[in-house]
């Protein structure tokens, strides 16, 4: 594990993919998440085309946003404290077990009458959700040196953009040629069985030496408030969640937006979305390819303050654009700065605190995403309306940005945090060596 000084002050070791890779663990841990988004973003294309199909609703199509959506803000930070008081490794395996079988419900579904049971399936399975993508994200520095974090973070994000991507456009050949929803439900389930046999596999060593009294448990009310409590007495903490919700209300307005800004706007026919969204998915593909180097030069925090400044300044000049290339540009740019940021911020998250709070700071990070996001795509509107689109963009251009500076300032503060501490919010003080091997 990091220490908080690591993360703060030293500029990491020269840490490749293929160093990352050749552990087993982790290998493991990529190539089922590698399969289990394939299948994801299979499914997540099928239930928005199914529920247009069944109702050519768009009020449907954005209830079953908030079925998705709603379980993070709901159950989240809740989440979080049982995936610090359990086994990890058990969570994501039942997780992965339990959406396998679920998936299999939207087969059931086949007409308008059965659509409740629609949003009741992806309620409980996006539920569960929230327990798998914390437990997955404390369990990396449980396997991957402390050097490598910022590497497996950027290899994690760029191989489920590749997946996503790749499962939407298999998912559209599929509905396409045979309107065959079954099917994709079936592969879907099919790739969260594959990921529970991969995960099954791992071992997790143990970060508390083996003669270390084990902490204390506490009622369950006292551990979530340990652990927001943590949150707010840590600068580096602060300044990472708060840049995280800014970039993120920043890309919300951007995902509600980009439409009417390239057709009421630019005047372009929609075919002009597919290479928006390509050259974006490219821009992110070379920025986690960017990130070995950046993680040789450049301390951890400063790839999430200049990333929110590079991605504000790409925002705010979507506002003097003259023509659609300018645009796709600009997107290409702010694809490359997300990458970086986003595998910086999730090893920030994963290194600040002890192996014990992993939990709760991880839930905490994906429910500030989530909120901020909706809070943005429901305020676009509005805004748009208001204002104009393109000082929409403006606005979250400079914030953006001003998040960016502030972060920098805060991150610079706190620097004056004792160094002897080897995690915020740990009782034991104990490390890992390179090799991962408990270190008193």
């Amino acid at each position: 594990m990091s220490s908080l000084a690591e993360t703060d002050s030293a500029k990491p070791a020269s840490v490749g993919v293929r160093d990352v890779l050749r552990g087993r663990d982790f290998r493991l841990l990529w190539l089922g998440q590698i399969i289990s988004d394939f299948g994801n973003s299979l499914t997540n294309l099928a239930l928005l085309v199914l529920v247009n199909m069944l109702t050519g609703s768009t009020a449907a199509l954005a209830l079953m946003g908030v079925a998705l959506a709603l379980p993070q803000l709901t159950f989240g930070l809740l989440a979080g404290v049982y995936v610090d008081r359990l086994n990890r490794k058990y969570i994501m395996l039942a997780s992965d077990l339990l959406r396998g079988f679920l998936v299999l419900g939207f087969i059931l579904v086949g007409n308008k009458d059965s659509l409740w049971l629609l949003y009741v399936v992806a309620f409980i399975e996006a539920t569960i959700g929230t327990f798998f993508t914390p437990a997955r994200s404390a369990i990396i520095p449980n396997i991957v040196p402390g050097a490598g974090l910022l590497v497996a973070n950027s290899l994690a994000q760029t191989s489920s953009i590749i997946a996503g991507v790749l499962g939407s456009a298999i998912a559209g050949v599929i509905i396409g040629i045979s309107s065959s929803y079954w099917l994709i439900f079936t592969i879907d389930a099919l790739t969260f069985f594959i990921s529970f046999a991969l995960i099954s596999q791992i071992r997790v060593q143990p970060l508390l030496a083996t003669n270390a009294p084990k902490p204390e448990r506490q009622p369950f009310f006292a551990e979530f408030t340990a652990g927001m409590r943590v949150i707010g007495h840590s600068r580096l903490l602060l300044g990472t969640l708060v840049g995280s919700a800014v970039a993120m209300l920043g890309l919300g307005a951007v995902n509600i937006l980009v439409i009417p800004l390239m057709l009421n706007d630019l005047r372009v026919p929609a075919t002009w979305f597919g290479a928006i969204e390509l050259f974006q998915t490219v821009g992110m593909v070379v920025g986690g390819a960017l990130v070995v180097m950046l993680a040789s030069r450049f301390k951890t925090t400063g790839i999430v303050s200049a990333g929110l400044v590079v991605m504000g300044a790409m925002l705010g000049l979507v506002a003097f654009i003259a023509n659609v290339f300018e645009f796709v540009v600009l997107i290409f740019i702010l694809g490359l700065a997300l990458t970086p940021l986003q595998a910086a911020i999730a090893t920030i998250t994963q290194s600040a605190v002890g192996n014990e709070m992993r939990g709760r700071v991880g839930a905490a990070l994906n429910t500030v995403i989530t909120t901020a996001s909706l809070v943005s795509m429901a305020l676009a509107g509005v805004l748009g309306s208001a204002l104009g689109i393109r000082n929409v963009f403006l606005l979250a251009g400079v914030l953006t940005v001003i998040a960016g500076l502030a972060a920098a300032w805060v991150f610079s503060a706190a620097k004056a945090t004792p160094t002897h501490q080897a995690a915020i919010g740990s009782r034991t003080l104990t490390t890992l060596d390179e090799s991962g091997t408990p270190v008193a």
